[in-house]
């Protein structure tokens, strides 16, 4: 809070956003698993199969069901067991948004610290969403 205990315009900002992100995020999960269930979205991997797949280990799951890995998943959106992964794509980007929303608040009241943080907070959860760091079995 500000001095006068009015909430600041940055927090106020970041937070109307993490919030409004947060339902939307939630909403296309509902949806898209609702779509999924009732079949309204084909599956790419059918439920009747599902029991089959379950218990063998990643790399059989991934050749038998041919499923993509990495970012690879973007193009099976289409989807019903995959669709829900927008919305949880929409959750994690929540505060990327929010972050470049209060970085022009931060630039013109001259605050660079705060303007490099939020940088290099935007710049780590890229690098880590990228994939680039990825750890190989």
């Amino acid at each position: 809070m500000g001095d006068n205990g009015h909430i600041a315009i940055e927090q106020q900002r970041y937070a109307t956003l993490l919030s409004w992100g947060g339902r939307a995020g939630l909403l296309i999960l509902v949806v898209s698993f609702l779509a999924y269930l009732s079949g309204l979205m084909p599956a790419h991997v059918p439920l009747d199969r599902m029991q089959q797949v379950w218990s063998l280990s990643l790399a059989q799951y991934l050749a038998q069901t041919q499923t993509p890995t990495g970012w690879h998943w973007v193009s099976l959106v289409g989807s019903g067991d995959f669709a829900s992964l927008i919305g949880i794509a929409v959750l994690c980007a929540c505060s990327l948004f929010c972050l470049l929303a209060v970085i022009p608040i931060y630039a013109r009241r001259g605050d660079w610290t705060f303007v490099a943080l939020c940088v290099v907070a935007l710049a780590v959860q890229l690098l880590a969403a990228s994939g680039t760091l990825g750890v190989g079995h």
